[in-house]
């Protein structure tokens, strides 16, 4: 019965996965394909190791956590867990359920379309050149 900011925690662990198949397919149908260059559905292996899977050799990711809230289930599993931050981005969605990576012009008419398909998103980062201590950076 514990309550996640007005969810109770059994259901926010129940709540079931969305799923991105026939929206991306829609999407990709509206002559929006040439426009993203990659895409990622993030499941096991959190935010940290889905993504970059998509990006070629040589350029990294640049994610602004502040983007987005992070759910209050994922909240009050890091903090009831003693889950490192680190971990929470390596190992759980944190939230985001899928990816689309375009060029920044394309981003406008993507979240055009994004709407009228009526599906959340938002801007989370940028394709960056690698680093040398790593290819994905959350801050």
């Amino acid at each position: 019965d514990l309550d996640l900011g007005g969810t109770r925690l059994v259901d926010a662990l129940m709540e079931p996965t969305r799923l991105y198949v026939k929206p991306v397919v829609e999407l990709l149908r509206g002559g929006n394909g040439p426009a993203i260059r990659a895409m990622a559905h993030i499941t096991g292996g959190g935010l940290t190791e889905n993504i970059i899977r998509v990006v070629p050799d040589g350029l990294g990711l640049s994610i602004d956590a502040s983007s987005w809230t992070l759910p209050a289930v994922f909240d009050w599993l890091q903090r009831e867990g003693g889950v490192a931050r680190e971990e929470m981005w390596r190992t759980f969605n944190c939230g985001i359920g899928f990816v689309l990576i375009a060029a920044p012009e394309a981003a406008a008419p993507l979240e055009a379309e994004l709407d009228r398909l009526q599906l959340p998103h938002r801007r989370i980062g940028e394709v960056v050149p690698a680093a040398a201590d790593g290819r994905v950076r959350i801050g």
